[in-house]
């Protein structure tokens, strides 16, 4: 009896203490998302009471609106033309950290700092001016005998100067991808030179197959990230997603459809549409694993 006391005593303790969390999640993530799926299925104008209409929101974005439809184009060209040169430039830098050299302490600070401040709204307003028509990036452009480019005039300019900022925040995938290759023993590497190979050969049979758990981990967390977007496009195209739409990114959309319009139903079924898609790219991505990401316990 009394080591059931004891027990049930530790237990009310451990629920004590986890208590604060529970509650929290309970508060700001379960009932909010509950709350937004009943919405998602309302006509629901922030203002007033929601209405019951089924799925008429979820109807009207892909037959009824041609921005929806647009803001989707502008994000998966955005996620899928940023997070493959995202990750390739982390890795390049990566490999370079782990060549060696005393100040690599300092190298791995400078190059964590765009991922630390990159999505704060001082760094967009600076992108901003850097890619103006009188900005540094047309300046280099024109010393070389090459033309201007109107980087906020021009639809898949200015969606490809969103891409370039999110190429340079890439310092936490780059420490991810430099911790995975301080875990691949040097002994195969020396067993390769032995063998003859190339710097080719070594990074295709030993460096990507050992890396290939952290680099299905950074394309996950990077592909969610790029979803996420919002405050470099609301920003630098100063809320409009402009011009003619080349920048409206979901995340900017749906905050228009919330917050401009005061269309909180239809943002809800957005959100949770987007919910879906994200989960469905997930589970694409674990399924092809299996094909090319090498685990050392499985034996592969």
């Amino acid at each position: 009896m009394k080591s059931v006391n004891a027990r049930l005593r530790n237990n009310l303790w451990g629920y004590f203490f986890i208590g604060p969390f529970i509650i929290g999640f309970l508060a700001f993530t379960i009932v909010p998302m509950l709350a937004s799926l009943y919405f998602s299925f309302t006509s629901y104008g922030l203002f007033d009471s929601p209405k019951w209409i089924g799925f008429e929101n979820y109807i009207k974005m892909f037959t009824e609106d041609p921005r929806y439809l647009q803001s989707l184009k502008v994000t998966f060209i955005y996620v899928l033309g940023g997070v493959p040169l995202r990750l390739a430039f982390a890795l390049l830098v990566a490999m370079l950290l782990n060549a060696g050299s005393r100040a690599v302490g300092w190298y791995r600070t400078l190059y964590y700092l765009p991922s630390l401040i990159g999505g704060s709204v001082a760094v967009a307003i600076m992108w901003r001016n850097i890619f103006g028509d009188d900005g540094i990036v047309n300046l280099a452009l024109n010393s070389v005998g090459l033309d201007a480019i109107r980087w906020f005039g021009e639809p898949t300019a200015a969606l490809w100067m969103l891409i370039f900022l999110s190429i340079w925040q890439f310092g936490s995938s780059m420490l991810i991808f430099l911790a995975g290759l301080k875990s691949i023993p040097s002994s195969f590497y020396e067993a390769a030179s032995v063998d003859g190979a190339n710097f080719f050969q070594k990074f295709f049979r030993i460096t990507l197959p050992m890396l290939s758990p952290v680099l299905l981990f950074n394309i996950i967390m990077q592909t969610i990230s790029a979803f996420m977007t919002f405050v470099p496009a609301f920003i630098i195209s100063k809320g409009t997603g402009g011009p003619l739409d080349g920048t409206l990114l979901y995340s900017l959309y749906l905050f228009k459809q919330g917050f401009e319009y005061f269309n909180m139903g239809y943002a809800s079924a957005m959100a949770w549409v987007m919910l879906l898609i994200v989960a469905i790219l997930t589970g694409i991505i674990f399924w092809t694993s299996k094909y090319w990401v090498h685990y050392e316990s499985e034996g592969k």
